[in-house]
């Protein structure tokens, strides 16, 4: 039967799956409800579970019956979903909305974590096709939490026993595509994210006599509005930079001049250069502005995910997968990176692989307008959990017949990768 076939025979249990997890979304590294969850997914499936520390990650190993025996010689697929929810109060009016206040799955993990137990099921009941093993790597904390780090130090890509071979990754959409649409970009996918806080110090006063202190809300003004002409007189356009103040906080009362104000950014780049550019160019500017104005200031350039870069073969190879699960016509790739920012872009710099977007945009509506994710009115189809499943299954079935394929091949005295036919397609079950 075919895999598709299955998974849609599943999609009622994974829309309730998916409900429960979405009326009790967690936000951060600690989410012991929905890891509780998980593990009663998984319970009684032939995996080896492993629960992280440090954070309440669960990884689970599948050991394929084909091929040799050992570790070592066995190829390894890593597939990954995000469990965690954001600090929203949920406004969609979905019966299974949020019951927690300033909590919701605003970006759709819920639906991620949902397909690859589903693929869990579908990997089991064909553990005798794996020539090799599979590793799911349930992860906490991508929201600002970098929740991958945690799982990489604790020993996720070599769960198996052995570093893994490739890996994927989903993220579904609640908007920019239309329903059911599948979508891919080999090299850059989505921007390096990164954190600015600055706090501008000076010496109170009355709002009255000026003169006589250090304002440092006209110094921050003048900061907020310096950094976006910077942004455009300093950098390429066709290497984008995008800067966007969220924060701006100052003073008590309108007669008070404060003695400090505070700006909070975040900054997306596209290029290694462009972000090691902004890092010496930003805490340069800032303090040159707080000098002029006879003021000190407190730059913190925070660090956090770098581009989530995919390689161009497991691309392609991901792509092959989708045009034979599904029609064809359902995959584009992406004209130009995205400004997201993902902390599965760990992963691929240890591991080659690729990310894949999911339109969950609900049918009709238009993709053009819809709210998008993190937004209070975002909201997710749960028509694609049974696709998004398949494919979480696919990909891993048919990456290890394809390794495992390359593998006999080297064995064999005389024969090499290029005196045979590549093929990335495993037989259809």
């Amino acid at each position: 039967m075919p895999i598709t076939t299955d998974a849609r025979e599943m999609q009622a249990d994974l829309a309730r799956f998916r409900h429960e997890l979405h009326r009790e979304p967690e936000i951060g590294l600690q989410l012991p409800r929905t890891q509780e969850k998980v593990l009663k997914a998984l319970d009684g499936l032939p995996y080896e579970i492993t629960l992280g520390t440090a954070t309440t990650s669960v990884t689970a190993v599948l050991r394929g019956q084909g091929g040799p025996a050992g570790h070592a010689a066995r190829p390894t697929v890593l597939l990954r979903a995000d469990m965690d929810g954001l600090p929203v109060q949920e406004r969609t009016g979905v019966d299974y909305t949020s019951r927690l206040d300033g909590a919701m799955h605003a970006c759709g993990h819920d639906l991620h974590t949902s397909m690859l137990t589903g693929a869990a099921t579908l990997l089991a009941e064909r553990r005798h096709q794996l020539a090799g093993d599979v590793v799911l790597m349930f992860q906490p904390g991508e929201e600002g939490y970098d929740g991958a780090s945690h799982m990489i130090r604790e020993g996720v890509l070599d769960a198996a026993g052995r570093r893994a071979d490739a890996a994927y990754g989903m993220h579904v959409f609640s908007a920019l595509e239309p329903h059911g649409r599948f979508c891919t970009k080999p090299g850059v996918m989505l921007s390096s994210s990164d954190g600015l806080v600055v706090t501008v110090l000076g010496a109170g006063g009355h709002g009255s006599a000026p003169h006589s202190a250090k304002d440092p809300v006209t110094a921050a003004a003048e900061m907020v509005t310096a950094l976006q002409v910077m942004v455009t007189r300093q950098f390429n356009m066709f290497d984008p930079v995008v800067l966007s103040v969220g924060v701006l906080q100052a003073g008590t009362k309108r007669n008070i001049i404060p003695e400090t104000a505070r700006i909070e950014a975040t900054i997306r780049t596209f290029s290694g250069e462009s972000r090691r550019k902004m890092m010496a160019t930003v805490p340069r500017l800032l303090k040159g502005i707080a000098a002029a104005h006879g003021l000190d200031v407190d730059v913190d350039y925070q660090e956090e995910y770098p581009l989530t870069v995919t390689d161009e073969d497991e691309t392609h190879i991901a792509e092959e997968v989708i045009a034979e699960l599904f029609d064809g016509s359902r995959l584009s790739r992406l004209a130009t990176p995205l400004s997201g920012s993902e902390d599965f872009s760990r992963v691929l710099a240890e591991v080659p692989g690729t990310f894949i977007g999911l339109s969950a945009v609900p049918p009709g509506a238009d993709h053009a307008v819809a709210a998008f994710n993190h937004s209070p009115n975002a909201t997710f189809d749960d028509g694609v959990l049974a696709d998004g499943a398949a494919l979480y299954a696919e990909l891993a079935l048919s990456r290890i017949a394809t390794l495992a394929s390359s593998a006999r091949q080297a064995a064999i005295p005389g024969v090499t990768a290029d005196s045979t036919e590549a093929t990335h397609m495993a037989p259809r079950s």
